[in-house]
């Protein structure tokens, strides 16, 4: 799709310079001088060149992408995606097409009679040109969107009809929800992508950047499209920009102690008195740690040592061949390991600790499991930073658990694991808006330069998983809703209840999380028996547990805990504005205030100390 659009042909410059009503705002020239010439047939030749040296390498590759699987960052895949769930879904059919042209005919003559009235007047009232149009969307905020009438009706068109299509879905008899959402999904996902803003010849910016640069836009996105190609991802960020351990991940550390499957990090206090219960953060294995210590204004990590808590974290592996039978209770194990090192290398009966998504719902088995041992006293507290337990109410990511889509996932692991790109390729379809055609247009089209933005740095830095089990994780969690159930399911041996979980829990949730829904996550206040803190951020996924103070951003909402329902707690909840980092650690600290000096083990690295190497560590750089 975008990838026709850029290897296909350029504007007809002949028929395009006889208007000076084209390509909306400006006018187009009227004749072509040698020296433009010039400019268009080096850049038609710098990007024939680029093309052929593609196709060169492509050729090179063939046997290694006839194992690899199919190619995971080409947005147009999610259309065929997006057609199969169509195809499943009952009743896949639209009504109300005499209505449909109903609308039409009153929106093509509403617009027309907009530009007809304008030029009887002269004009005079086109100080906001997009303010008669009915239909409103960012994307088509420009002002050549509006400025001429064949891009106007072009783009209201298309919004009308996504529009009518959202609507029919609603209103669509014979489906359950589910079903239901899911046509939804792709309703929207196949939307996104026939933007007219998407293609060359129906963006009236692309256009007109085209003119104003003699194609050289379009080298520049021919280039960032071959190399995001070749890698197979799309790239959001300047990946030159940034570097693990020096302005990223750059929280002064050691690393502890090792396995196969992860590494832990101990960082160096910069209190002179530190709290006697350390903190072990256990952070996604489906992403790199360092989304808790990216640049020092926004480290989570940063921030907790600078209070005074000993922080350590666990680095997970990304998978390769030698991790192709790691399952669930190798993580669980893995998190027990962690707590135990960390308990006798400060010689400490507890430790308080942090799940961040998948991991924080593996740290609920673990804290089942512990309690169902006889252990649950080496855990002082749990924190879950949007993390779901009961996945009844997940949210979007079901849209990938059909029997076809695990299937697939399978055959995209022909080695054991499955490749991180295809997780990140279907994270950023869920916000395909956002994420893929934003960029198609911004980098691809109008060939601007990537920025410099080290979250976005860490979304595109992906890690592998074991592929075993990613496809467990889906069915027995969220397929099947297993965890919930008491005894359904066993780890390392022993049956998993999350009732007798008793240990103080503060439980975190984002509003707009559309990855852990705040509904969903709730759900564990139902689960655990022991004291539970829930609180409510701002923002989403990711911007809501990243809110450092110094941000001044969003604001939490704190009500009672106790409450029937997420609806009842937000009833009684009271907003505050800024991070709520500060709350939770006031919550810590009525956990266990104790100080002790920041001396012996408390500094990794010191004399008599036998540390590995250096934070961030050599398993968050492996690809």
């Amino acid at each position: 799709m975008f990838t026709q659009a850029m290897a296909g042909k350029m504007p007809d410059m002949a028929s395009a310079s006889g208007s000076e009503e084209s390509a909306g705002a400006s006018s187009l020239p009227g004749a072509l001088n040698p020296a433009d010439m010039a400019e268009w047939a080096k850049a038609s030749t710098e990007m024939q060149k680029m093309w052929l040296e593609f196709v060169t390498h492509q050729a090179g590759q063939a046997a290694a992408k006839a194992t690899d699987g199919a190619n995971l960052m080409d947005p147009a895949q999610w259309l065929t995606i997006s057609k199969g769930m169509l195809k499943q879904l009952p009743g896949a059919t639209f009504e109300g097409t005499t209505k449909l042209a109903q609308d039409s005919m009153h929106l093509w003559q509403g617009v027309l009679s907009r530009f007809v009235a304008s030029a009887a007047t002269g004009g005079a009232d086109e100080s906001d040109p997009a303010a008669a149009l009915p239909h409103k969307d960012r994307r088509f905020a420009d002002p050549a969107w509006s400025e001429h009438p064949a891009f106007a009706l072009l783009h209201q068109t298309y919004l009308m009809l996504t529009e009518y299509f959202q609507q029919s879905v609603k209103a669509m008899g014979g489906l359950d929800n589910e079903k239901r959402k899911q046509l939804q999904f792709a309703v929207s996902a196949l939307s996104e992508a026939m933007s007219p803003a998407n293609f060359l010849l129906t963006n009236p910016v692309v256009m007109k950047r085209t003119i104003d640069t003699r194609g050289q836009n379009l080298v520049r996105g021919m280039r960032h499209l071959i190399n995001d190609l070749k890698r197979g991802q799309l790239t959001h960020t300047d990946t030159n920009a940034f570097t693990l351990g020096e302005n990223l991940a750059a929280t002064p550390g050691k690393v502890v102690h090792e396995t196969p499957l992860y590494q832990l990090v101990q960082y160096s206090p910069s209190t002179k008195d530190v709290y006697e219960v350390p903190l072990v953060i256990f952070p996604p294995w489906i992403n790199r740690f360092y989304i808790l210590d990216l640049t020092p204004k926004k480290s989570f990590i940063k921030w907790a040592v600078d209070q005074g808590i000993t922080v350590f974290v666990v680095s997970w592996k990304s998978a390769d061949e030698t991790l192709a039978d790691v399952v669930w209770d190798d993580y669980i194990r893995g998190q027990i390991e962690a707590i135990d090192t960390v308990r006798d290398r400060l010689k400490v009966p507890s430790a308080h600790t942090i799940g961040y998504c998948v991991a924080g719902t593996t740290l609920a088995a673990t804290l089942a499991i512990l309690a169902r041992r006889g252990e649950a006293d080496k855990v002082k507290s749990a924190t879950f930073f949007t993390a779901q337990v009961d996945f009844e109410k997940s949210g979007e990511l079901k849209h990938f658990i059909e029997d076809s889509h695990i299937e697939m996932i399978g055959q995209l692991s022909p080695k054991g694991y499955l490749d991180g790109r295809y997780l990140a390729a279907t994270f950023n379809a869920l916000r395909g808006k956002d994420l893929i055609w934003n960029y198609v247009v911004n980098n691809y089209l109008l060939g601007e330069d990537y920025p410099a933005f080290d979250l976005l740095h860490w979304n595109g830095d992906v890690t592998n998983l074991p592929a075993k089990w990613h496809n467990d994780y889906l069915r027995d969690l969220y397929r099947d809703n297993k965890l919930v159930v008491p005894d359904e399911m066993s780890a390392d041996g022993t049956k998993i209840d999350l009732a007798k979980v008793e240990a103080p829990c503060f439980i975190q949730a984002g509003r707009e999380d559309h990855i852990a829904p705040a509904e969903s996550v709730w759900r564990a206040t139902q689960h655990f028996s022991g004291p539970v803190e829930f609180l409510l951020a701002g923002s989403g996924h990711i911007a809501g547990v990243v809110n450092p103070p110094v941000a001044n951003k969003y604001q939490y909402w704190v009500g009672d805990s106790d409450a029937p329902s997420l609806s009842a707690y937000i009833e009684s909840a009271e907003e505050h504005p800024g991070s709520w980092w500060p709350h939770w650690l006031a919550w810590l600290e009525g956990q266990d205030n104790t100080r002790v000096p920041a001396t012996g083990k408390r500094k990794p690295g010191g004399r008599g100390d036998t540390v590995i190497e250096d934070a961030p560590g050599r398993y968050v750089k492996t690809r």
